[in-house]
Order: structure tokens, then C-alpha cells, then sequence
């Protein structure tokens, strides 16, 4: 048994609870067990973290992540992951089936969940195939994935390319009340693209990923969704023609969620006149009207979610020319720290907006028992220093992968402590 944990002198923030105001938490038997609990309440033994000059918050929940084992363990493991995860103050992750084979069998979700259990990071929740083999072609078997442990479906990182598929997959995922996540993007249209296609890949003389390919994938989403009345979750988006189907669709009443990855709402396309690999993301950087449209659609929930977008490439495979390099960035380390900087710092979210996003609206959207410090929950909570700066040194990740857009800038907010079922698993 775990010893009891108790967090003092901190800021408690909840945004389930309405809650963000001094106090203590006490975590027993890998559960909330009292907020600020009286001496009297206290167990006779106990572990203490003295939380003073931070936020106590529930753990961060990322919707997609890509851990790439088995087949790919080059570029990520589902140690390495879940660790990196741990401290970028991630108690839960989804990890998506771009691995080989693909997670499209009973067989595959249980290896995933094993490895997690024996790695002790975070918590990785398994994204099952929506396609057999991840072709897009066949449904898979959604209803023996799902008994298997699968929380949603999904081919991310490659978008869903049938019309019938997805319908069909909608329909039938209400009776196992399924979220469907989709990575939005006309294959075709988007076919050769390096970066944003606009007047910076015009002069740069690259090969650009057209708004339109976005804007085209979300407007069908959103039509099956409205359709089929099924769970549909897409995301990352990048554009303001997304932002604008989504804004209209949920005045509507349409149930659809959105995500986006930080590193679109703070860095533009002009960071590719570089020609360096790290800047090559997916979606990529877009031009700064692109920025402040998707900032605002953050604040005013449009998009409900931040996702940190960690695409893991080993180091080889991003030392390529920028045209053959692939798509790639290790963004768990820094998801929270970048989304603090782009819109804390900037005043347009405040700390208990931000955990919302990271936190506590993920946790809905996937159907997780996580995402909040209520009594009786999980005890997954993360400490973070709201005013501590540092600058980003991949060199230093506990992630695999080490390509970042971020490498040398200044952000803020770091994370102290992660605990999961009340152990500490990550210290700073």
C-alpha cells in the first residue's frame, strides 16, 4: 500500500469544482481522500510536498499521442513516452495506432496497456484502428477493441479518408458510446505539402499544405457528425476556415469537440524561412491570422481542447533534407509551458482556463475518470511553478525524439511534481 500523500501550501485549481484558492490535499488509497482535511483527519503516518508558489491541478490528459511502439521503437518506446509525458505533467495519454502492426486487434491493445502498466509513466489509454490495417478501407472491429480496453477510434495520424467508412463507424459507435477522433485533411489536396501554403512557401519555394485540405475534411466531419448524432472529436486543427465551420456548427447545437497543439498558437510559418526540419510539424505553422484566430477560438471554446501534438521521429530520420524529412516534433516536455507562454502570459487565458483545456475538458471529451481533484477520484495530480521560466533544451528530454520548433526559446510555467494514484512519479 501507498503511503498517504499530502500536498500543502498551494494553490488548488479545479476547474470542475470551480475551485482555485489555498488549501491542502490529501491523497489515500490511490484516491482523493480530503480536501483540506483538518489535523484530526490526517492519518497517523503520511508523505508531505509543500506546494508554496504553486498550482496543485489535476493531471494533464492528451487526446493524441504518438508512441510508435511496436515497430517504430527508433523514434519512440512506450517507456520513453509515458516518462516524457510525466514530465511535461501528463497523468493520462492517448496514444494513437501509428505503430507496426497497428493497434487494430485485441492482441495490439493488450500489448500497448502491458507495456504501459510495466513502464510506470503515465497512464496510456489505447486509440484503436477505426480501419483494418489502418487502410481506410474496412471497419475494424470496433466492438471487440473496445472489450479489449480501447477508449476511442481513430487512423491519425492519417485523416479518414472514406465518407461511407466514418459514417458507418459514427452509427455504430453510439452503442459503445466511442468517441471517433479524426486528424482532419484532404489527403489529395494535401499530397507533397511541407508547409503552409502561402505567400512565405511562395518565396521560400516549397511545396505548400493548403488551408482549403483542412477546411474541406472539417466541413465533412461536421455534416456526418450532425448526421449521425455520433461522438465525433477532430483535431489538431490549424485553420480559421476550421474555427469558423466549428463556430457555426456548435450555434447550432451540434455536439462536435475540437483540439489544437500549442505550437500553432504561438509560432507562424515565418520560423520555416530557416529550411531546418524541426519546423516541419503537422498541421503545420501557419501564417499569423491563422495564430490569432485559433488563440481566440480557445478562449471562447470553440476549440475545446489543447492536444500537445507529440509526432516522435528519431534523430536520423529528421537529419534529411527538409523536403524528405518527415513530419515531426517531441512536444509532451513542453505542451503546457508553450500553451502558458501563448496565452497566460498574454492574458488571454487565465491558469484555471488553461487546465480546463489540458485537463479537465480532454478527460470529458475521452471518457476518462480523470481530469479533476474531487473526492473519491483518481489521484492524478500535477504541481507546477505558474512563474518559473527556463528555455527548452531538447538535449535534456526524456522523450526519444529530440526535434523541436521550441529549441532555445524562453517559456513559463514548469512542472514540479506529477503524481499518479497518489505516487510521485516525476520530481523537478
Amino acid at each position: 500500500m501507498k503511503k498517504p500523500l499530502l500536498i500543502e501550501n498551494g494553490t488548488l485549481i479545479d476547474p470542475g469544482q470551480n475551485l482555485n484558492r489555498c488549501g491542502r490535499l490529501l491523497f489515500c488509497d490511490c484516491l482523493v481522500a480530503a480536501i483540506d482535511p483538518s489535523d484530526e483527519e490526517l492519518p497517523d503516518h503520511f508523505d508531505t510536498v509543500n506546494a508554496e508558489g504553486c498550482l496543485v491541478a489535476p493531471g494533464l490528459v492528451d487526446l493524441g499521442v504518438e508512441l510508435r511502439e511496436p515497430g517504430f521503437e527508433e523514434d519512440e518506446t512506450i517507456r520513453s513516452g509515458s516518462h516524457a509525458a510525466l514530465a511535461g505533467g501528463y497523468t493520462s495519454i492517448l496514444t494513437t495506432s501509428s505503430t507496426e502492426p497497428p493497434i487494430d486487434s485485441h492482441g495490439a491493445v493488450e500489448f500497448v496497456r502491458q507495456k504501459a502498466t510495466q513502464a510506470r509513466g503515465a497512464r496510456v489509454h489505447v486509440v484503436g484502428c477505426l480501419s483494418k490495417g489502418r487502410s481506410g478501407e474496412q471497419m475494424a472491429e470496433l466492438g471487440l477493441l473496445s472489450e479489449a480496453g480501447a477508449v476511442a477510434f481513430s487512423d491519425a495520424p492519417q485523416a479518414i479518408r472514406s465518407d461511407a467508412l466514418l459514417k458507418r463507424a459514427l452509427e455504430y459507435c453510439r452503442m459503445l458510446d466511442r468517441p471517433i477522433f479524426d486528424r482532419p485533411e484532404d489527403t489529395e489536396m494535401a499530397s507533397g505539402g511541407v508547409m503552409h501554403d502561402g505567400q512565405v512557401s511562395l518565396v521560400l519555394g516549397l511545396k505548400g499544405l493548403p488551408t482549403e485540405a483542412e477546411d474541406v475534411a472539417v466541413a465533412r466531419d461536421v455534416r456526418l457528425a450532425e448526421a449521425t448524432d455520433g461522438r465525433l472529436h477532430v483535431g489538431p486543427v490549424s485553420t480559421m476556415g476550421a474555427v469558423d465551420l466549428l463556430r457555426r456548427v456548435k450555434g447550432r447545437g451540434v455536439v462536435v469537440t475540437a483540439s489544437v497543439c500549442p505550437h500553432n498558437l504561438m509560432q507562424s510559418d515565418a520560423e520555416m524561412r530557416s529550411y531546418e526540419s524541426r519546423f516541419k510539424v503537422h498541421p503545420p505553422l501557419r501564417s499569423p491570422a491563422h495564430v490569432r484566430t485559433l488563440c481566440q477560438a480557445v478562449k471562447d471554446k470553440t476549440i475545446d481542447a489543447i492536444q500537445s501534438g507529440h509526432m516522435p521521429r528519431s534523430r536520423e530520420k529528421m537529419m534529411n533534407d527538409l523536403d524528405r524529412s518527415p513530419f515531426g516534433i517531441s512536444s509532451l516536455e513542453t505542451a503546457l509551458a508553450t500553451a502558458a507562454t501563448a496565452l497566460v502570459r498574454t492574458g488571454i487565458l487565465d491558469w484555471i482556463e488553461l487546465i480546463d483545456r489540458m485537463s479537465t475538458r480532454p478527460a470529458e471529451i475521452a471518457g476518462l475518470d480523470a481530469g479533476t481533484l474531487s473526492i473519491g477520484r483518481p489521484a492524478d495530480a500535477v504541481v507546477i511553478d505558474p512563474n518559473a521560466g527556463w528555455k527548452v533544451d531538447p538535449n535534456r528530454f526524456r522523450s526519444t525524439c529530440i526535434s523541436t520548433p521550441l529549441e532555445g526559446m524562453e517559456l513559463i510555467g514548469r512542472v514540479k511534481h506529477t503524481i499518479v494514484g497518489g505516487e510521485i512519479r516525476f520530481s523537478d
